[in-house]
């Protein structure tokens, strides 16, 4: 059966669970990841495990379980995570990508072999949520320890403080350095994961992807302290997304095996992390999430894209340099304490590639970023958003996202990107 949620909050696919996802199997897979010969589920409830905006390239249901087997009377809180099966725009922008199995592959393979190679210098650091099943067929579905029954939440209802955002880049580091080692020592173990945002098959014919710089150029004429960059993004809008893709094949085509190519995240926002206190008030840790479009590339794509994704528009302006310089003493300490045998990098040569992804920052600014800013409203629907050019051009006129261009094309102006 399942739960009665106010059904605003959530996404329509994810109120009632698809008809195999039953007592038969839930009782399955708690056989298997209990070595236990008998289960019997006695109570089964399910609902979404998310709210609308967290995630939108998969659905995801909260089970909670109670059964019995030879041992006793037990109970359980699942995360289930499942690809679209109802026709609709969500399962036709996701048709033919391989991330599933991209992050299948990461929670069963990679992040346990990076989590080793920390424990091997009494590292605790847990870089992955425990998966305890997954299966390709006949349905693709992953199931999870349930964080919130760990004591873990979403920040919806606040920013997030300067010591979660460290903590995020404190994980973040972790996981590069993991990954360069194993990067310089085992390159074909990461080979499989080159299927990043722009590889997947339906995406770059998606409204969104080319309404996002025709709205930016239109902002930047209409606001007279953004005109005089008009200029230059009108000189670029009518091939934007083909020099974009160039950009990132360009990169793809020449994976240069030195010390700053890494297994990125992929997509690092704050709707995919979650955070532990011990007490109110008291900080303990953060978990990364959603690993479907992790893939090996440059170790500052991830950091590009957390700039304007992950932080506040006052983190942006004023701690910008004070965390990616965090990061990198994070990812520096480590590096040395694993045994990294290949070339180390620098702090100055991170500084000078951050930039290198020029117009994938552009794509960043114009075409995510509002969005972002939109899903402030916890009562949009991203999907609605995705598929709305009325909705997305209001994105681009918000107040908020006005003055956080300001600062940023300042900033981006001042470094000499915003020239042909």
């Amino acid at each position: 059966m399942s739960e009665n949620p106010d059904n605003h909050q959530f996404n329509d696919d994810e109120l009632v669970p698809p008809e195999w996802l039953n007592s038969e199997f839930i009782a399955r897979v708690l056989e298997a990841h209990d070595s236990e010969a008998v289960v019997r589920v006695t109570d089964l409830s399910f609902c979404p495990a998310s709210a609308k905006g967290d995630h939108y390239a998969s659905i995801m249901f909260r089970a909670r379980v109670k059964y019995t087997n030879r041992k006793g009377e037990f109970q359980k809180s699942l995360i289930i995570k499942t690809m679209p099966e109802a026709e609709g725009h969500k399962k036709d922008m996701l048709g033919g990508s391989p991330i599933f199995e991209t992050e299948m592959g990461l929670y069963t393979k990679v992040l346990p072999e990076f989590e080793r190679i920390l424990r091997q210098i009494g590292d605790s650091t847990k870089l992955h949520v425990n998966c305890i099943y997954h299966s390709l067929v006949p349905h693709q579905v992953l199931i999870f320890e349930d964080l919130v029954e760990m004591g873990y939440l979403v920040l919806r209802d606040r920013d997030a403080t300067l010591d979660e955002i460290r903590r995020v880049y404190f994980k973040l580091a972790k996981w590069h350095a993991a990954s360069l080692k194993v990067q310089s020592e085992h390159p074909e173990f990461l080979e499989p994961y080159t299927h990043g945002l722009f590889e997947m098959p339906h995406v770059l014919n998606e409204p969104f992807m080319k309404t996002g710089m025709e709205f930016f150029v239109e902002l930047l004429g209409k606001e007279p302290e953004l005109n005089k960059y008009k200029p230059y993004f009108e000189s670029i809008k009518d091939d934007f997304l083909a020099r974009l893709v160039e950009e990132w094949k360009d990169f793809r085509g020449n994976q240069k095996r030195d010390e700053y190519w890494v297994l990125c995240h992929g997509d690092l926002h704050l709707r995919n992390i979650m955070f532990k206190y011990q007490e109110p008030g008291s900080f303990e840790d953060c978990m990364l999430l959603d690993f479907q479009i992790s893939n090996r590339f440059p170790l500052t794509f991830d950091l590009v894209y957390s700039i304007y994704m992950l932080l506040e528009p006052e983190q942006r302006w004023k701690n910008w340099d004070e965390l990616i310089n965090y990061y990198f003493s994070v990812l520096e300490d480590v590096l040395k304490k694993i045994g990294y045998a290949g070339v180390m990098p620098t702090q100055s040569g991170l500084w000078q590639r951050l930039h290198q992804h020029k117009y994938y920052e552009f794509f960043l600014i114009s075409t995510f970023l509002p969005l972002m800013w939109a899903l402030r409203d916890k009562s949009v629907d991203f999907g609605d958003l995705l598929q709305n050019e009325e909705k997305r051009w209001k994105c681009t006129f918000s107040e908020g996202y006005i003055k956080d261009v300001k600062i940023v094309l300042a900033r981006l102006d001042q470094l000499g990107l915003l020239h042909a």
